[in-house]
């Protein structure tokens, strides 16, 4: 059996009470000021400032550490006129019989349709793909694990780190999303997991008069 490497843990940083409950409370508010936004200025945004946030949302957890993601960031407009156009024929069929009525409902109120300009629009188009298995040199394949689950936290850290930037962003999944592999030429190992729009806000941009949960409704205490 192998020996697990340890070494001491020398990043935490350990904050008097009064200055851990202010950092929440501000952490708090900054994320509570992210709306997601459908209308992106063409404003370009430098790639360093993407890979910064990359950067970050490759320090989440995963599954034995096996960090099953990889992340295509676009800017190229002709690979983001193909990603539209695919999109778009996908969400045709979704809105068109695809998708329950009861689905189409509850999309109403944010008023979506199979219209996705902001595809071409905005600055970046970040693809996110889970590893579902990695592939050895001899061509053998080796399990990852947890992998949705993993994905999906650094895709959270990802959300963050863009808001905490100064940028916008919506996430995008049309169904199903195969041709993101096809287009950006991602391995069969890889599975979309969403499309990441990023950028900044149309200035007379406008979002859904929504509210969010209150915490008695998300959260129990024992």
């Amino acid at each position: 059996m192998t020996t697990a490497r340890l070494v001491p843990l020398t990043t935490w940083l350990e904050y008097p009470p009064d200055e851990m409950r202010r950092r929440a409370a501000d952490f708090h508010a900054e994320l509570n000021r992210r709306r997601t936004v459908r209308t992106f200025s063409d404003r370009a945004v430098p790639r360093a400032l993407i890979e910064d946030c990359l950067r970050a949302a490759g320090t989440a957890p995963s599954g034995a550490n096996l960090q099953p993601w990889h992340f295509v960031a676009v800017t190229d407009p002709t690979v983001k006129s193909r990603i539209r156009a695919a999109a778009e024929q996908e969400e045709r069929e979704f809105y068109g019989g695809r998708a329950p009525g009861e689905w189409l409902a509850a999309l109403a109120p944010l008023g979506t349709d199979e219209h996705k300009p902001f595809l071409e629009r905005a600055a970046w188009l970040i693809a996110v793909f889970a590893e579902r298995y990695a592939v050895a040199d001899s061509g053998g394949k080796a399990p990852n694990y947890y992998v949705m689950e993993s994905v999906g936290i650094a895709t959270g850290l990802l959300i963050a780190a863009l808001h905490h930037a100064g940028l916008v962003c919506l996430t995008h999944t049309p169904s199903p999303m195969g041709f993101l592999n096809e287009i950006l030429g991602r391995p069969a190992a890889e599975k979309p997991f969403l499309l990441l729009v990023v950028g900044y806000p149309e200035s007379d941009t406008q979002v859904p008069d929504i509210h969010r949960k209150p915490l008695d409704q998300i959260a129990t205490f024992l």
